[in-house]
């Protein structure tokens, strides 16, 4: 038994929401160094910071590989990342070291839910064309057919990926009068009944849906599914929605589908790279609406994400059961 429990060094990436810090500065279990900035932590700084650290809280633009566990050491007992995501961390060597990792899923479920079903609506219903048009003049006679889109009513809706976000996303889009809602995974599940939801092979969803919302992880088997063989199944009047994870999608393929009226519409919330250049292709469309990852943004989602991360930290340096580990 030790008495004198040795203060531990913990690295932050990056200004993360007050209530997260207030949690570690006030723990008097460890000693905080931040990035303090709103700006990604530059590479060699990163490794810099973990160096010797025990913890390490991180964001999702922080690439956790093998040369940042080897820079961290052997002290390192616990990644708390500040999302729900985990793609961007090296999972079997973080495994291998014994190190365990904290996530925020749940917390940023509703949040995240809210958003996707409002860039559906804002896509489907063009409203950044619409308040473009009020701003640069075309607004001039009421006409039938202007700025006409895609409503919801007695629609079929396809959410590919029924988990905790795709679930809530649908909870949403069924009482706009939605008529079916299909999903397809890598299994059925049980609580789809409670949005009468049908599980359906992936192909037959692209054919059937008018909207088509992706919201599945970012796994092998997901990178790129999203590609010409893909859109090619979809109709010529649906809208293609993605909140999930950017490398989903192949864009160019997405681009072509857009250009050549293979499909209708898109919403993305996520892209590759983000930020997406400027210049980029996809921009240049007007039925392509693309947000820059805003879908957990609300101040309280954000707070509560970094109360969360903060106490998985904790627990994960004191031994002790983390709010929200993540099992692997």
């Amino acid at each position: 038994m030790h008495t004198a429990h040795k203060i531990m060094k913990v690295f932050v990436t990056r200004r993360i929401p007050q209530e997260g810090m207030k949690i570690l500065s006030q723990s008097g279990v460890c000693k905080v160094s931040l990035w303090d900035s709103d700006e990604p932590v530059p590479r060699e700084e990163l490794l810099k910071g973990v160096a010797g650290a025990h913890g390490l809280l991180c964001l999702l633009s922080d690439k956790i590989d093998t040369e940042v566990l080897h820079a961290a050491g052997p002290n390192l007992k616990v990644i708390s990342t500040l999302s729900v995501g985990f793609d961007h961390m090296a999972m079997d060597e973080i495994k291998k070291r014994g190190v365990r990792v904290g996530y925020t899923p749940d917390v940023l479920t509703d949040a995240t839910a809210e958003l996707t079903v409002a860039l559906l609506l804002a896509t489907a219903r063009r409203l950044p064309e619409g308040v473009l048009e009020v701003k640069n003049g075309g607004w001039s006679t009421w006409k039938p057919l202007w700025l006409c889109g895609y409503g919801l009513l007695g629609s079929t809706v396809g959410v590919i990926g029924l988990g905790r976000i795709g679930m809530a996303i649908a909870r949403r889009l069924k009482p706009f009068g939605v008529k079916r809602l299909l999903y397809s995974g890598r299994t059925a599940k049980s609580y789809a009944s409670d949005v009468e939801g049908e599980y359906v092979p992936l192909d037959t969803l692209l054919s059937e849906c008018d909207f088509v919302v992706v919201s599945c992880a970012l796994t092998p088997e997901t990178q790129g599914l999203c590609n010409k063989a893909f859109f090619s199944k979809m109709k010529n009047n649906a809208v293609f929605i993605n909140t999930s994870r950017g490398a989903v999608v192949n864009q160019e393929d997405l681009y072509q589908a857009l250009t050549t009226g293979q499909i209708a519409c898109a919403g993305l919330d996520v892209t590759t790279p983000e930020p997406l250049p400027t210049d980029h292709p996809l921009l240049t469309l007007k039925n392509c609406v693309v947000l820059p990852h805003i879908g957990s943004a609300t101040y309280s989602t954000r707070g509560i994400m970094a109360e969360l991360s903060a106490n998985n930290l904790l627990a994960g340096l004191q031994g002790t059961d983390m709010p929200s580990e993540l099992k692997f």
